[in-house]
C-alpha cells in the first residue's frame, strides 16, 4: 500500500523506492483506501463464494483502473478470475460485488488486486466451499491399527520409573508445581511439569488438562486460575526438559528415523503422550476419567494422535494441527517437507515416496477415525502449515462429539474465542458447575 511523504522526506522515499523494486510513490494530496467484505462470517460457502470490494479515494484527482480477483486451489492451481473496472472521480468511492461460482467442495484461496492511477494493492483471502464433503483420496495402512497396538505394546515392556519432585517455588499461584519424570518407549526419559490446585480438602480430585507442546517448544509449568483442573504439561522426547538424549538444530528434529515407521521420532513422541497418561492414572488426586488433552500446531497433533490410539482421553482439543492428509499435504506446503527432502537427498536410496510409505502412518487423518471421545478444533483459513483442507480433512473423519471453529482471517493461530469456547465445553464436559 503506498504511503504519503511530506517533501522533506521523498528523495528518501524515492531511493528507497528504487533499492526495494516500488515503482510508484503516491502523489501527496490523497490516498486509497479499500475493504474487502466477506459475506459469510467463516468464509465458508454452500455453492457460489461472494465478496463486495470497496473502494474510496480521497485524491483530488480522478482515479481509473481495474480491480481483479483470482481463485486458486491451496497447491496453487488457478481455478477462476475476473476484472472490472475501475472509475473514480475526484474523492470518489464505489463498491464492486463478486460471485464465484462452479467450484467443487474444498477451500481456496483469493486475492483482490487494484491497480489505480496512484494506487496498487493486493488483499489475500481464503473461502470454502462445502467444506463437510471433503474427505482424502488416500486411505489409511491395512496395518495401521496392528502397527500403533505393537506401539502400546513395546511401551508397556518399559517399566515407568514415575518420579515426581516438589519444586521450591511451590504455592505459586496458589497451586503447588512438581517436575515429573519417568521412561517412555526405548528406555527415554521425558519429563514435564505438574501444577495442583491447593486445596484445604483431602479428598479433593482434580481433572487432567494434558497440554501438549508445539513444535520445538519448551513447555513450561502451567497455573491457571482455574480452582478444578490441575495441568501436567509434557515435554515430549527432544523437547524442552527432555533434550538430553535427544539434542537436536529444529530442522532436524522432524526428520529423526523418518526411513523406517518403527524408528520414527514421532512414534516416541505419540507413546510419551500416552505414556503421560498411564503417570496420571498412578495419582490418587487426579481423576482418570476426566482428561482433556490439548494442543496447537504440533501440540494439537499430538492430541489428536493421542486420542486416537488412547481411549482413556475423554475431551481432545487441537488447534492447527499439524501434518494431515500428508501426501495432499506435501503438495501445498514448504515446511516440513523441505526439511525432508533435504534429508533424503542425504541418504543414499532413500526416496521421498519410502518416506510418504512410512509417514502414513503418522498422519494425523488416520487417527481420526478411532478418536471416540468429545472433540474441539481449531483451524485459520489462511494457514499455510495446516491448510484448511487439511485440518478439515481431519475433522470430518472423527466420528465422535464435534465442534469446529473457523478463524476466517487467521493463519496458523486462533482467538480468544477459541480459548472460550475450550473453556465452557470442558466444564460442561466433565460437570464442573
Amino acid at each position: 500500500m503506498m504511503v504519503k511523504f511530506t517533501n522533506k522526506f521523498l528523495v528518501i522515499a524515492l531511493v528507497l523506492a528504487c533499492i526495494t523494486g516500488v515503482n510508484r510513490v503516491a502523489a501527496q494530496d490523497g490516498t486509497v483506501n479499500t475493504n474487502v467484505i466477506t459475506h459469510d462470517k467463516d468464509g465458508v460457502f454452500n455453492s457460489t463464494a461472494s465478496y463486495t470490494f470497496d473502494v474510496s479515494s480521497t485524491y483530488s484527482t480522478p482515479q481509473t483502473g481495474r480491480v481483479k480477483y483470482e481463485v486458486t486451489t491451496e497447491a496453487g492451481k488457478k481455478m477462476r478470475s475476473d476484472s472490472v473496472v475501475v472509475k473514480l472521480g475526484g474523492k470518489g468511492s464505489a463498491s464492486y460485488n463478486f460471485d464465484i461460482a462452479g467450484l467443487p467442495s474444498g477451500f481456496y484461496k483469493i486475492n483482490f488486486m487494484i491497480n489505480v492511477t496512484d494506487y496498487d494493492d493486493t488483499t489475500r483471502k481464503a473461502f470454502g466451499i462445502r467444506p463437510d464433503e471433503i474427505r482424502s483420496q488416500y486411505g489409511k495402512p491395512a496395518d495401521f491399527d496392528s502397527f500403533w497396538a505393537n506401539a502400546k505394546a513395546e511401551l508397556a515392556t518399559v517399566k515407568p520409573e514415575f518420579k515426581v519432585t516438589e519444586m521450591p517455588d511451590s504455592s505459586k499461584d496458589k497451586r503447588k508445581v512438581f517436575l515429573v519424570e519417568m521412561k517412555s518407549l526405548g528406555g527415554l526419559t521425558i519429563r514435564g511439569w505438574l501444577t495442583e490446585p491447593i486445596t484445604k480438602n483431602k479428598n479433593k480430585k482434580f481433572v487432567v488438562m494434558l497440554a501438549l507442546p508445539g513444535y520445538q517448544v519448551d513447555l513450561k509449568p502451567l497455573y491457571g486460575l482455574d480452582p478444578d483442573i490441575a495441568i501436567l504439561s509434557l515435554n515430549i522426547r527432544g523437547q524442552g526438559n527432555s533434550r538430553d538424549v535427544i539434542n537436536v538444530r529444529k530442522e532436524t528434529y522432524i526428520t529423526l528415523g523418518v526411513e523406517d515407521k518403527n524408528k520414527y521420532v514421532l512414534k516416541g513422541a505419540i507413546m510419551d503422550c500416552v505414556r503421560a497418561v498411564d503417570f496420571i492414572y498412578t495419582r490418587p488426586e487426579l481423576r482418570h476419567d476426566n482428561i482433556i488433552a490439548v494442543g496447537g500446531s504440533l501440540g494439537g497433533f499430538l492430541a489428536v494422535a493421542t486420542s486416537g490410539v488412547d481411549n482413556r482421553i475423554s475431551f481432545c482439543s487441537a488447534a492447527n494441527p499439524i501434518l494431515g492428509d500428508v501426501r495432499n499435504l506435501a503438495n501445498q506446503v514448504d515446511w516440513p517437507f523441505n526439511d525432508i527432502k533435504r534429508y533424503v537427498n542425504t541418504r543414499p536410496g532413500l526416496t521421498f515416496d519410502k518416506v510418504l510409505n512410512n509417514m502414513d502412518y503418522f498422519d494425523a487423518k488416520n487417527f481420526a477415525s478411532a478418536i471416540k471421545c468429545r472433540t474441539l478444533m481449531g483451524m485459520g483459513m489462511v494457514d499455510n502449515i495446516a491448510p484448511p483442507n487439511t485440518v478439515q480433512t481431519i475433522y470430518n473423519g472423527i466420528p465422535a462429539d464435534k465442534h469446529l471453529i473457523i478463524f476466517r482471517d487467521l493463519a496458523h493461530e486462533i482467538g480468544k474465542k477459541y480459548v472460550v469456547y475450550e473453556g465452557r465445553w470442558m466444564r460442561d464436559t466433565f460437570a464442573l458447575f
